[in-house]
């Protein structure tokens, strides 16, 4: 009702006005259809009661509070609200609140009657859509194993989603997430002009942002008018195809993938779909894809079945071809087989042929048949087989141009009916043809690569003729015919030239005989040359000793015997002779060699008959021990050898004295070659050498890591140099009066990846061997250049080490003062240091280098004066502006005033180079009275840690140092 109606009541008793009326209206309350005709019923009857208020429904609240002026009359269990009336002027009486509480009661049992009712409905209806959901369910599970294909399964699933909603544009999309593209298998659209196709596969990303694309990216349903769904999917939204009222879509899940949507749209403005809609084709929507999935394996089920069925057909039609090629194969094989044994058996030509045609009547049709075949002396064609039912004989006859001659002439078949015979005929290949047949085959007998005769075949009648196939087989058969003739006239020439032959035969064993004799004295002086050559070459030609290839051998086998029984144990000894050089230079290798004679006879004499000795090569010697049985053997047999060549030898008038340095490896399972074994022995060789020589060295665990340390080392300097791990750190030369800066020197430092900063003592030794010091060194100059100016600007100077490997290249100073020039240095802010070791290798050359770079303003050095040959002779020699004392004079300063001998040597270096006018550096000051006696011997300039160490050059350029001029 649109308005709450007010009904007024008197003062006086209640007396129903109307008895009839009110009879009916009560009626009417028990058949009204709604809340509202309850409403407007109870309004009549409050009127005939003479009852003045308002009816109205009021909202139930949990606690709702006591009102005086109202009174609540029924309930609506469908709304949560009750009937309520409510008076403006005196409350009912008692009377009339008991007229008013039955009809309380009426209205209220009406108003349960009615919710009770209403959920009927809805239960009912609610199963009504549960009973029709089931079905479309079933008739989907159905579609999945009827017997239609994809588009009439398609159709029915829309037909059965349409039986449940508005569906009348309805499309299925799937998803391929490997090659990431879309197919829509069904598509209905009353705007949609232009469908896709349903067999083509789109890009996906060709619908980037659309509705369907969102469907498949985010994996949930999504439903909403076109507003709706902008506000849903952002920015990211892009419309595409025609535009609808109201759009819906379930994504297909597989293992929660999306493979898939199912879509629906509405064009009508009057129709939208709902949340329940929604809902329901979530739902349904996953048994459309259990169906399409089923549908899908079981159509890829008939596929392969079919795929399978048709492989299997051909499968067996080749099988039953290759049967029946198998079958005639065979009974060719036969044929051949007769034919073979035929040449052997065959008593006469004559029998051969007959035979042969008997085997050829086997394989095709034979009732006519002759061979022809060329004469050689004659020149002429001769028949000596031929069976005709036409041509009874057939003469020889001179060459001509018949069929057979044709096929003799070209070396090739001949296939012919009448047509093909006319046609040869008028092109003048064949003139004449003897009796006319249905059909010809010839094919030639090739013998040594030329047709020497022909095996022919012909028809008379028309139902045998002979095609391509049977040309093949004839022609395959006629080479061995062919070879089996060639066989039975190669018998005829046999038995001819036998009686020949035994008279050569005889002749020849007689010659042979004599030949063999000769040649058995060549073998034997051959097997007695290989055996020395052999021995030469498995021996040392000087002292008839094992070489280093038979000692490896037996160092193989030895090792293999160990390996199979580790108490077969077993050592090598390496045996270097100290001083040789010097002996071979002072006596003459003559002398040498016979020294080497003799020591290899006493190691021998040293050893037991199974050990071998072997000379290496020079004067180096190896021993294999074998059967060792205590690990401390060899040692004892190694001071054994070095006490027996202590003892002098007698080589001519002279008496010569050797001893030799001996390295001993033991077998263990960690070696794998024999050349293993020799490497560690040799080691150990070193090592004692590096002990004083004359005597033996173990070789060890810690010989081993040094040896892989070293290797390490090398591979590990070779990598520095390619990635540049070596930087100059920078020790400043102070003025020592005052301590300020004038310079600095250039030291080598190396980042090691793994065992950090390493200074040069460390690994130089190590550089110098495998040759990567002047790499290293021209990796310093030239990071020293492109720091040189930012550390000295242009007042100071910075020195820098040049070992003596450098002055061997002539081109060392052009290369220097190149370098300066690159990184624009001025040529007297770099000096050059060289150590008295450096001047002694090529002096003329080194004098040259250095004059040629004092003459463009570099300033050179000389390191470590003190420590070497200290002759005065380098000091007017060559360019030096200055020379540094080594620390080990510094260190020997007295701590007070006192004299020492220290002190003399330093003051008269001092007076030396103040004399030749030369700076002179005292390097490694360590302490501040070393400092003082310094200064009181008037020396000006020094370095070392009282100072500063050694650091890179980001420390000196933060520091920003003054820099003066020395």
């Amino acid at each position: 009702m649109s308005a709450t109606p007010t009904i007024r009541y008197s003062s006086s008793p209640v007396v129903a006005r109307d008895v009839a009326t009110l009879h009916t209206a009560v009626e009417r309350l028990f058949e009204a259809i709604d809340a509202a005709s309850v409403m407007e019923l109870c309004e009549q009857i409050l009127t005939n009661f003479g009852v003045q208020g308002r009816l109205h429904w009021r909202r139930q609240e949990p606690s709702p509070a006591a009102l005086t002026h109202q009174l609540d009359l029924a309930e609506d269990p469908q709304a949560s609200r009750a009937l309520t009336l409510e008076w403006t002027d005196q409350p009912p009486s008692e009377v009339m609140r008991e007229q008013l509480q039955w009809l309380g009661r009426l209205a209220d049992i009406r108003l349960r009657h009615l919710a009770e009712t209403s959920r009927l409905y809805e239960a009912i209806s609610r199963l009504a859509l549960a009973e029709r959901l089931q079905r479309a369910l079933y008739a989907i599970a159905e579609q999945a194993g009827s017997e239609h294909d994809m588009p009439e399964m398609m159709r029915a699933l829309h037909a059965i989603v349409s039986s449940l909603m508005y569906a009348e544009n309805f499309y299925i999309v799937l998803y391929d997430a490997a090659t990431d593209t879309v197919r829509f298998p069904y598509y209905v659209d009353i705007v949609d002009t232009d469908p896709p196709p349903p067999d083509q596969s789109l890009p996906l990303s060709e619908m980037l942002y659309s509705l369907t694309w969102s469907l498949l990216q985010e994996g949930r349903a999504l439903m909403g008018s076109i507003d709706e769904l902008k506000q849903q999917l952002g920015e990211r939204y892009r419309p595409l195809g025609p535009s609808c009222e109201h759009w819906l879509g379930a994504p297909l899940l597989r293992a929660g993938h999306v493979v898939g949507g199912i879509v629906m749209q509405s064009y009508r403005a009057d129709t939208h779909y709902s949340q329940h809609d929604l809902e329901l084709l979530n739902y349904v929507a996953q048994h459309v894809q259990t169906a399409i999935e089923r549908r899908e394996a079981h159509i890829e089920l008939a596929r392969r079945v079919t795929d399978r069925t048709a492989a299997l057909r051909e499968a067996n039609r080749v099988l039953r071809q290759q049967v029946l090629q198998r079958q005639h194969g065979e009974r060719l094989q036969a044929a051949l087989f007769r034919i073979a044994e035929l040449a052997n058996s065959a008593e006469s030509l004559d029998e051969f042929y007959a035979s042969t045609h008997e085997v050829i009547g086997g394989l095709l049709y034979a009732r006519n048949l002759y061979i022809a075949l060329v004469d050689e002396e004659s020149g002429h064609l001769t028949f000596p087989y031929s069976v005709d039912d036409v041509d009874k004989a057939r003469p020889p006859r001179a060459h001509g141009r018949g069929a057979t001659e044709y096929v003799l002439r070209h070396g090739k078949p001949l296939l012919a009916g009448p047509p093909e015979i006319e046609r040869l005929s008028a092109l003048g290949e064949i003139s004449h043809f003897g009796a006319r047949s249905v059909c010809w085959l010839g094919v030639p007998l090739i013998w040594d690569g030329k047709a020497t005769g022909v095996i022919a075949l012909q028809s008379y009648a028309p139902e045998h003729t002979y095609n391509e196939r049977d040309q093949e087989l004839l022609t395959f058969v006629s080479y061995h015919i062919a070879n089996a003739l060639q066989r039975k006239q190669a018998a005829t020439s046999l038995k001819q030239a036998y009686s020949g032959l035994e008279r050569r035969v005889t002749e020849r064993t007689r010659a042979l005989a004599l030949a063999n004799r000769d040649l058995r004295e060549q073998i034997a002086e051959r097997e007695r040359v290989e055996r020395r050559l052999k021995y030469e070459t498995l021996h040392d030609s000087l002292t008839g000793l094992p070489n280093r290839t038979l000692l490896l051998q037996r160092l193989e086998h030895a090792m293999q015997r160990y390996a199979a029984n580790s108490t077969e144990q077993f050592a090598v000894l390496f045996i270097d002779l100290d001083r040789f050089k010097v002996i071979n230079d002072s006596v003459g290798h003559l002398v040498g060699d016979d020294l080497l004679f003799q020591v290899g006879g006493r190691i021998r004499a040293c050893l037991k008959t199974r050990d071998v000795v072997a000379r290496l090569g020079g004067d180096e010697f190896a021993v294999l021990l074998e059967g060792i049985a205590e690990n401390a053997r060899p040692m004892q047999i190694a001071e054994r050898i070095i006490r027996e060549l202590e003892v002098p030898f007698r080589l001519g008038t002279k008496e010569i004295f050797t001893s030799a340095s001996i390295g001993i490896a033991l077998a263990n399972p960690q070696y794998r070659q024999p050349e293993e074994l020799l490497r560690d022995a040799d080691a150990a060789m070193y090592n004692a050498k590096d002990g004083g020589r004359h005597r033996a060295a173990m070789f060890d665990d810690r010989l081993r890591r040094e040896a892989l340390s070293l290797l390490d080392m090398e591979s590990d300097l070779r990598h520095a140099i390619s990635r540049n791990e070596f930087e100059p750190f920078y020790q400043p030369i102070v003025e020592l009066s005052n301590g300020r800066i004038i310079g600095f020197e250039a030291l080598l430092r190396w980042h090691h990846p793994k065992r950090g900063l390493l200074l040069p003592g460390d690994f130089l030794l190590v550089a110098d061997e495998c040759g990567c010091t002047e790499a290293i060194d021209w990796l310093i100059f030239e990071q020293a250049c492109t720091q040189a100016v930012r550390l000295i600007g242009t007042e100071g100077f910075i020195t820098i080490n040049v070992s003596g490997r450098h002055f061997r290249s002539a081109d060392l100073d052009l290369r220097l003062l190149a370098l300066f020039d690159q990184y624009a240095v001025p040529t007297r802010c770099i000096r050059i240091e060289v150590t008295e070791h450096a001047l002694l290798e090529n002096p003329t050359q080194v004098k040259q280098i250095l004059q040629n770079l004092q003459s463009q303003g570099v300033g050179i050095a000389l390191d470590d004066f003190g420590t070497g040959y200290s002759s005065l002779s380098y000091l007017h020699q060559y360019p030096f502006e200055s020379l540094k004392i080594d620390r080990s004079f510094i260190i020997e300063l007295p701590p007070d005033e006192s004299e020492t001998q220290g002190l003399a040597m330093v003051r008269a270096i001092q007076v030396l180079a103040d004399s030749l006018r030369l700076k002179v550096i005292a390097e490694g000051i360590e302490e501040e009275s070393q400092r003082q006696a310094l200064l009181r011997i008037g020396c000006r300039y020094g370095q070392g840690f009282l100072f500063s160490q050694a650091q890179p050059a980001s420390h000196w350029i933060k520091a920003d140092h003054p820099v003066l001029l020395a």
